[in-house]
């Protein structure tokens, strides 16, 4: 028999632990040791124009302002989708991005991609050189991390982990910078580099706990973007800084672009105090696309004497679905008559003709401005009290009170709230409710701050909301219109449609293959909505208008068609289309306007209106 410490007993253990540990790490590898397929075709995009400007220069502090504090650093789970989510958002760069000229892929993390025979998979190669903010290589990994992430009940984020378990089937790596993303469904193309290429999550940096909101509701984690965050004063500011020697600074799309090395977004909740910090310098632009700071408030002594310039850019950009969002859920909004007396008694087209000048234009539908996905036989209700009266007697008010507001038997006054979130839209909003007077129905206007409205509605807390969503390259209906996602909090149906039909209607356009065949059930999709007449469509606007100190320079093609904004300083691909981070900092030309103005010198008044990308 042999001694218990003889070397063969020993060493059976340790034998044993080598084995299983080797057996595990062999097993684990099957989940990405596979071969690429071999007829893929790699395609690649440095050909098309760059559409940055050389002559930018490198430095300076970007002032903004933001008009509420975000309730959370997070991109996912409660509270994250608010008006600051842009910005944290766009801190991680997508695999791939829409060039904002020709409307072709380009690079982003990943530096080629090819298309599976199965018209559901693409691969990609990330590119060698990305980073994250904390030196970090970007690898494959990170995808198959944001997988997991995307589908876990730890973020309690609904919308997240019914796309991620439905849209995406699988993510597969290859090696270290090679994978594939496959679709839950068969698609096009182009609406496989529409939906597949998303952004990663750094899976270095995440540990997903049961406590994990609460945990990461202000953790900064690294981003692959050219800004990190620096400085959180809560309340007050938030600022950016650009990332150290950042990997993407020699890559073709990215050179001359993201050029302040700071940013910083200070909290100011009223337009009018954010305006004054504008005019006294402390602020570098401000967006004109209200019609009264245009043409109004922009009359001072800093624009007539040149100091601050103004620019007006017609875009080609998909319209936001601004409008009035009505809670299907209510009581009183659950009877389809009183929905469309309510969309014949908003005077949205008087509102259009004198508030706004005339500037904006009437949105018939949602999903404006979006090609073939567009239903342009619908047409917006036009203001009709008395059609709207009818309407209201047929869900039951057919007595006026002593205020000339509609009643029904049970004295019930037809009253409706409508939570709104910019200060600036209240006299329109007071306009409407003059103008519904006369079809007897009374608007209570409800002002909040914009993180705590938006809030409210996604809890479903609103009667009906005034506002407008981002949007992509293609209409996204799910998140918004399908029933699964009525009368839960914290997703994006803040209508509460709870619609058989429109949902089956949406789940066939997402699992639509053919791209026509997809346009055409959108545009199905859109009349649905119509019939539903839970949103009242308001306005768009095919242009961005904004005033800079002119110390803030732009290429001398100012944006791109697709540029929401002149002065955004991120990327902007996040929202489908590459186009920010063209503008820079002149430091000796804001030397010499501060000196010009202690002087009293002034320089020649700058006004420009950019028609090239006017849509006819």
């Amino acid at each position: 028999m042999l001694h218990p410490s003889s070397p063969t007993i020993s060493l059976l253990p340790r034998i044993l632990r080598f084995t299983t540990i080797a057996i595990a790490l062999f097993f684990s590898t099957l989940s990405w040791c596979v071969a690429l397929p071999a007829d893929l075709v790699w395609e690649s995009n440095d050909t098309d124009p760059v559409y940055a400007d050389p002559a930018a220069q490198r430095g300076g502090t970007f002032h903004d302002f933001m008009t509420s504090f975000p309730l959370t650093l997070r991109k996912y789970g409660p509270d994250s989708n608010g008006g600051f989510a842009g910005y944290i958002r766009e801190g991680t760069l997508p695999l791939l991005a829409t060039h904002p000229v020709t409307g072709k892929p380009m690079p982003m993390l990943a530096n080629q991609w090819a298309f599976g025979a199965d018209n559901k998979t693409l691969y990609f190669r990330i590119n060698p050189k990305a980073r994250w903010s904390d030196g970090q290589p970007v690898t494959a990994d990170d995808w198959l991390f944001t997988l997991k992430m995307m589908r876990s009940k730890e973020i309690n984020d609904p919308w997240y982990n019914n796309y991620y378990s439905t849209q995406i089937q699988d993510v597969t790596k290859f090696d270290d910078h090679t994978l594939s993303i496959t679709s839950g469904t068969e698609k096009s193309r182009e609406d496989l580099l529409d939906s597949l290429p998303f952004a990663p999550e750094p899976s270095h940096a995440i540990t997903l706990t049961t406590n994990w909101v609460k945990e990461y509701n202000w953790k900064v984690l690294p981003v692959t973007g050219a800004y990190r965050l620096d400085e959180v004063k809560k309340g007050k500011s938030v600022t950016f800084v650009r990332v150290k020697d950042w990997w993407g600074d020699g890559e073709r799309y990215f050179q001359h672009r993201f050029n302040p090395d700071r940013i910083e977004i200070k909290v100011l909740r009223d337009q009018n105090i954010a305006w004054q910090h504008f005019l006294r310098g402390e602020l570098d632009t401000f967006g004109l696309v209200m019609p009264n700071w245009w043409h109004d408030k922009s009359k001072t002594t800093e624009f007539e004497k040149g100091y601050i310039e103004r620019l007006w850019f017609y875009t080609q950009t998909p319209q936001s679905p601004m409008g009035l969002y009505l809670n299907t859920a209510d009581p009183l909004l659950k009877d389809l008559n009183v929905r469309l007396g309510i969309q014949s008694a908003l005077a949205i087209d008087k509102m259009i003709s004198t508030l706004l000048r005339g500037d904006y234009q009437r949105l018939n539908t949602y999903g404006s401005g979006q090609g073939a996905f567009t239903n342009t036989e619908i047409k917006a209700r036009p203001f009709d009290p008395k059609l709207a009266r009818d309407y209201f007697a047929k869900a039951g008010f057919t007595k006026t009170g002593p205020d000339g507001v509609l009643q029904n038997d049970k004295g019930q006054s037809l009253s409706l709230t409508i939570t709104y979130t910019t200060a600036e839209h209240a006299q329109r909003l007071t306009l409407l409710r003059e103008e519904a007077k006369k079809a007897g129905l009374n608007l209570e206007l409800n002002l909040m701050d914009a993180s705590a409205g938006f809030k409210s509605m996604l809890e479903k807390k609103h009667q009906s909301a005034w506002m407008g969503w981002s949007t992509g390259r293609y209409p996204a209906y799910w998140e918004h219109f399908h029933k699964v996602n009525a009368n839960k909090p914290q997703t994006n149906n803040i209508m509460n449609i709870d619609d058989d039909a429109i949902s089956a209607l949406v789940e066939q356009y997402d699992k639509a293959f053919d791209f026509a065949r997809k346009a055409e059930l959108s545009r199905q999709i859109q009349q649905r909505l119509y019939e539903l007449a839970s949103f009242v469509p308001a306005y768009q606007v095919p242009y961005t208008r904004a005033g800079a100190w002119r110390w803030v320079k732009l290429p001398k093609t100012p944006a791109t068609p697709q540029s929401d904004a002149l002065y955004w300083p991120l990327d902007g691909a996040n929202s489908g289309y590459s186009y920010g981070g063209l503008f820079w900092i002149d430091d000796k030309v804001k030397q010499e306007t501060l000196t010009a103005i202690k002087s009293g010198q002034g320089f020649p008044p700058v006004t420009v209106v950019d028609t090239r990308y006017q849509q006819p």
